[in-house]
């Protein structure tokens, strides 16, 4: 029988098999050598089989998909595909189409890891997921990109990584019809419809969909920031976050922000943000509360809200104990018991302890009033005189006196009010 054998990677050569397999003896055992790569087989039909592997040749063919292959047990194998033919896991019942991986996912229930790296002496339960973990040691990346050179050290990386080129997404909801370009996202955003959290917090029991976000969420109880600035040394929890603060250590001429609102011309260093502030103008709002049913425009948002129903304070202050259900809060209630006024006005050099309140300092200087009542149109400066100002429209008057039951509409009038009672007081006990 003639079979067509490599030389070397340009040419090959027609040899009979028959006549010319090399035949060892050794110990009484009789086994057939490769003469390229040297590999051993006790049976004449696999060497023949590995052959193939040389020649990237698959003879064997599925007769349903006609996806090809190189060896006959991987066709029926793949067969058992298409016959629904499946193994079963007699511990969790989980089905598998391949008697190799059930035996692999086998190894998860008992922890057998049988394969030792001979470096750091990790142990695997599988040959494969040493021989990729070797690759850490030597780091060997074997399988390059064909777009922008960049190497892995998996091929499964590799083909997730050509996605980002392709622009393809082949794995889709069953629900919604949301495309994603690897199965495991689609994994996790299925969790979405079926409210599945499989991931638990073992400090506050709180449940995760996503493993990434439970360890991202422990590292608040660890208080660990694994993300360092090489400029200014600020630690980070997340590499994300990292990332933006690079970039205010840029000149402010040459601050990146990359991403441009097609409305109002506003630009922003994150696509998310971009994303969130396009809301504004659409006045989409697709994060809802299952309580009250309010919409907010940011998924945060809805989370610092449902604290108002649950009342949850996470946040909790090292100096005198307070409690807060938002860590900004938290930040900026830190700066009374150390005195800092990080942010300072550009006009008049006043020093103050968050954003917020420069941000409402700098409207005396502008002269900004972003606020208007809708029944008078009186333009206000800050949101909370607003608030104060709607109460002469609705005679609302939340603030009551204890000793007379007089109500008020501000907090100042009522503690002015009280005045009068701590003087009637101090004058008939003079009398």
């Amino acid at each position: 029988m003639n079979e067509t054998r490599l030389k070397n990677d340009l040419s090959a050569e027609t040899f009979d098999m028959d006549k010319k397999v090399q035949i060892i003896n050794d110990k009484n055992d009789e086994y057939f050598a490769c003469d390229i790569c040297g590999k051993e087989f006790s049976q004449k039909l696999l060497l023949k089989d590995h052959f193939y592997t040389h020649m990237k040749e698959k003879p064997y063919s599925c007769h349903v998909c006609l996806k090809p292959f190189s060896w006959k047990s991987q066709l029926n194998e793949h067969l058992l595909i298409h016959a629904s033919e499946k193994l079963y896991c007699s511990t969790c019942g989980k089905t598998f189409s391949h008697k190799s991986t059930l035996n692999q996912h086998i190894q998860k229930h008992t922890e057998e890891k049988p394969y030792s790296c001979d470096v750091c002496f990790k142990n695997f339960s599988d040959q494969s997921n040493l021989n990729q973990h070797m690759r850490i040691h030597s780091n060997g990346k074997p399988f390059s990109c064909d777009v922008c050179k960049k190497d892995f050290s998996r091929k499964g990386h590799l083909n997730e990584h050509l996605r980002t080129h392709t622009k393809e997404k082949p794995f889709s909801c069953d629900i919604c019809n949301k495309d994603f370009s690897l199965k495991n996202a689609l994994n996790v955003h299925f969790r979405i419809h079926t409210n599945e959290k499989p991931f638990s917090c073992d400090v506050c029991h709180k449940d995760f969909s996503d493993k990434s976000c439970l360890i991202r969420h422990k590292r608040i109880h660890t208080n660990e920031k694994p993300y360092s600035c090489d400029v200014c040394h600020k630690e980070f929890t997340r590499k994300q976050h990292l990332k933006v603060h690079l970039r205010t250590h840029e000149e402010e001429s040459k601050k990146e922000k990359p991403f441009s609102c097609d409305v109002c011309k506003k630009i922003f260093s994150r696509k998310a943000d971009l994303t969130a502030h396009h809301r504004i103008h659409t006045n989409e709002k697709p994060f809802s509360c299952v309580v009250c049913n309010k919409g907010f425009s940011r998924k945060c948002h809805l989370n610092v809200h449902l604290r108002t129903h649950t009342n949850e304070k996470p946040f909790s202050c090292d100096v005198c104990h307070k409690d807060f259900s938002r860590k900004n809060n938290l930040n900026v209630h830190l700066r009374t018991h150390t005195n800092e006024k990080p942010f300072s006005c550009v006009v008049c050099n006043k020093s103050f302890s968050d954003q917020c309140s420069l941000k409402r300092h700098m409207r005396i200087h502008t002269n900004e009033k972003p606020y208007s009542c809708d029944m008078c149109s009186k333009d206000f400066s800050d949101q909370s005189n607003l608030i104060r100002h709607m109460q002469i429209h609705t005679n609302r008057k939340p603030f009551s006196c204890d000793v007379c039951k007089k109500d008020f509409s501000r907090k100042g009038y009522l503690n002015e009010h009280l005045k009068t009672h701590r003087i009637e007081k101090s004058f008939s006990s003079v009398v």
